[in-house]
C-alpha cells in the first residue's frame, strides 16, 4: 500500500502558522513531502517558518492574512493558487482564546472569539473549497479544542466565548463534511488540550498552581509536548484517513475520558 502518510506532490495551507501548533504542523507537512503556504497576520513571524520549511527542501510562501477579513483571505488564497496552482490540504488553525464569563466579558471580546475561531474558518474555506471540488480531492482539518466538549473547571481560566466558538467549529465541520464528501473532500476536526504554545505561555504556563492541578487531573500527568499533535494532523491530512469524515479527534492525554 506504500506510505499512506506520504504527502509528496501535495500543497498544504496552514493558517495561524506563525508559531505554536500551526508552525509545528507546517513543518510536519514539509517533512512528509508537501509544499506549504503559511498564513498569519504577522509577516515577520511566518517568514521564519517559511525559511525553516525551505531548509527541508520543500517550496514555501509566507502570506500575510487576517482570517477575520474576507478581502484579506481572498487575496491570500489567490496568491497561493497563483504560486502553486492548486491546494490539496487546508489546516484551519488560526484561533484566539479570550478569557471571561458571560457576566464579565464585553461584546467585543465575544465577537473576537467568533470572528477568528469560526468566521475565519468560513472565510478561508469559502475560497479553498471550490478548487478542491473542481479537482475532486481535498483534505480539510479544522482545529477546535477539547474545550468544545468540556468546560474549564478552574475559575481563573473561564473562557465562555472560547467554549462556544470551538463547539461551533464542530458543527461547521460536520456540515462541511456531509456536503463535500461526494467531491472527494474529507473534513475533520482535532481537539487539542493544553499544549505549551505562544498562546498559553503567557497565561496558563505562568501559573504553577494551575499546571499542578491540570497534571494531577490528567491521566497522562502532564500537558502536551511540542510535536505530539503532528501525528493526528498528518493522519487527517493524508490518504491514511480517506474514509474518515466529519470526525472529532481529541488529543488530550485522556483528560476528556468519561
Amino acid at each position: 500500500m506504500g506510505n499512506l502518510f506520504d504527502l509528496t506532490g501535495k500543497v498544504a495551507v496552514v493558517t495561524g502558522a506563525s508559531s505554536g501548533l500551526g508552525a509545528d504542523a507546517a513543518l510536519a507537512y514539509a517533512e512528509a513531502g508537501a509544499d506549504v503556504a503559511v498564513l498569519a497576520r504577522r509577516a515577520e513571524k511566518i517568514n521564519g517558518v517559511k525559511e525553516e520549511i525551505e531548509k527541508l527542501g520543500r517550496k514555501s510562501i509566507a502570506v500575510a492574512c487576517d482570517v477575520t477579513n474576507e478581502e484579506s483571505v481572498k487575496v491570500a488564497i489567490q496568491t497561493v493558487l497563483d504560486t502553486f496552482g492548486h491546494i490539496d490540504i487546508l489546516m484551519n488553525n488560526a484561533g484566539v482564546a479570550v478569557r471571561g464569563g458571560v457576566d464579565s466579558m464585553t461584546e467585543e471580546d465575544w465577537d473576537k472569539s467568533f470572528n477568528t475561531n469560526v468566521k475565519g474558518i468560513f472565510f478561508v474555506s469559502k475560497y479553498v473549497v471550490p478548487q478542491m471540488k473542481e479537482r475532486g480531492y481535498g483534505k480539510i482539518v479544522n482545529i477546535a479544542s477539547v474545550n468544545a466538549v468540556i468546560a474549564d473547571k478552574n475559575d481563573m481560566f473561564i473562557r465562555h466565548s472560547y467554549n462556544a466558538s470551538k463547539s461551533a467549529v464542530l458543527g461547521l465541520t460536520k456540515g462541511m463534511a456531509c456536503s463535500y464528501a461526494r467531491y472527494g473532500i474529507t473534513v475533520n476536526a482535532i481537539g487539542p488540550a493544553l499544549f505549551e504554545t505562544e498562546m498559553t505561555q503567557g497565561t496558563l504556563f505562568k501559573s504553577e498552581q494551575f499546571l499542578q492541578g491540570y497534571s494531577a487531573m490528567n491521566p497522562a500527568g502532564r500537558p502536551g509536548k511540542k510535536g505530539e499533535l503532528n501525528g493526528t494532523v498528518l493522519y487527517l491530512s493524508s490518504d491514511a484517513s480517506s474514509y474518515v469524515q466529519g470526525q472529532f479527534i481529541i488529543v488530550d492525554g485522556g483528560g476528556a475520558i468519561v
